[in-house]
């Protein structure tokens, strides 16, 4: 050994060392090439009323694809350290259930999930060309008791979709239940849209608690899908979006409702939070039950590739984002919050050591390890 790599070999272990213990600090929820599917993806979670996690995603059954055999499933857990069996909340014949946006009405415990539906054998270029047998449809499935039971999925398409949108999806990652005193306990649904080949996010929401939904507002431009609501300390709504106009910024970019989610304003970039081109995910960690100015966000913190799964911090309703936790510096793609307590944040999220598909796993997170 020579002089150098003497010198070198103790740092090489401390951040060898570091790096396990990371690694270690990950709970796998989900693992694929397991429990009869190929893959695992599009993961989304929760916290019911009893403090019971619940944690979405996709079943694929015999590949990573988007398109196929795909049944929405779910695994639940008192600590996020132990989990459930997988329980399989809807399967269609071959057909594709995904997309999972699930929400907790805090008025009566019940769990909301929206999801999305296609044909089997449709992919989504057929489904933006008009080619597709069929297109994509949004159904609502209730749960009163933690998640243990579901209803029947329930069709509403014709109320949150506009005929001459083509592909369609929610979230995917949790949609989140008003505190403000103008839409206080409205539901909001973050999703997106394509028409005629362009790129749009959208919300829709409900204000009886899941039993009727209407169509909120577009974001004006296009470039833009897969997003994130979070209910801002003054009350206006914040959309946080993936973002295709490469020239621009490899960045989110960011739009904002004052009026619930009816109207949104042009977009900016939200140039600290880097991206490439991936989905991302944004909280509110809420102070004693009430909406605070301590705001959470979740990608893949690189401008070029899937990896660096990264925990950031805003402590000023999201105007600037200082504080950040590398949660994982290996490959990683989707993810979604969930607030564990008023000082830490848990972490749902797709990694591997090959690809960010292998498992989705779970991670807490404080807020003394945000810097």
């Amino acid at each position: 050994m020579t002089k150098l790599s003497r010198l070198l070999f103790p740092l090489f272990l401390v951040l060898m060392f570091s790096a396990q213990t990371k690694a270690q600090e990950i709970v796998d929820v989900y693992k694929s090439g397991e429990e009869g599917y190929a893959c695992f993806r599009i993961p989304a979670i929760i916290k019911a009323q009893d403090g019971t996690f619940l944690a979405f995603a996709e079943g694929r059954r015999k590949s990573a694809s988007d398109t196929g055999n795909i049944d929405l499933v779910l695994k639940r857990s008192k600590d996020g350290k132990v989990w459930s069996p997988l329980q399989v909340v809807w399967t269609d014949n071959g057909n594709t259930c995904g997309n999972p946006a699930p929400v907790v009405d805090k008025r009566t415990g019940r769990i909301v999930l929206l999801s999305t539906w296609n044909d089997g054998s449709d992919t989504e270029s057929k489904i933006v060309k008009k080619t597709s047998r069929d297109t994509r449809r949004v159904f609502v499935m209730t749960s009163d008791d933690v998640g243990v039971s579901w209803t029947s999925p329930r069709e509403i398409t014709s109320s949150v979709k506009k005929e001459s949108w083509t592909w369609y999806a929610t979230g995917p990652c949790h949609a989140i239940q008003l505190q403000g005193k103008s839409y206080r306990n409205r539901l909001v649904i973050p999703s997106n849209h394509d028409e005629s080949n362009n790129h749009y996010s959208q919300v829709f929401y409900s204000d009886d608690g899941g039993n009727s939904w209407q169509l909120g507002g577009v974001i004006p431009q296009t470039g833009v899908n897969e997003c994130s609501v979070v209910e801002l300390k003054n009350g206006d709504l914040m959309l946080n979006m993936r973002n295709y106009d490469r020239k621009a910024f490899k960045a989110r970019a960011v739009a904002v409702s004052h009026d619930g989610g009816a109207s949104w304003s042009d977009f900016h970039f939200q140039q600290e939070q880097i991206e490439p081109i991936c989905q991302g995910n944004v909280l509110n960690l809420l102070k004693h039950g009430k909406v605070s100015k301590n705001l959470f966000f979740s990608n893949p913190a690189s401008e070029s590739e899937r990896i660096k799964m990264t925990v950031r911090q805003s402590r000023d309703n999201g105007k600037s984002w200082p504080h950040s936790f590398e949660v994982y510096s290996g490959p990683s793609a989707y993810s979604d919050l969930v607030a564990i307590s008023d000082k830490e944040v848990g972490v749902l999220f797709e990694y591997g050591l090959k690809n960010p598909y292998e498992r989705i796993g779970f991670m807490p997170v404080s807020v003394k390890q945000l810097k």
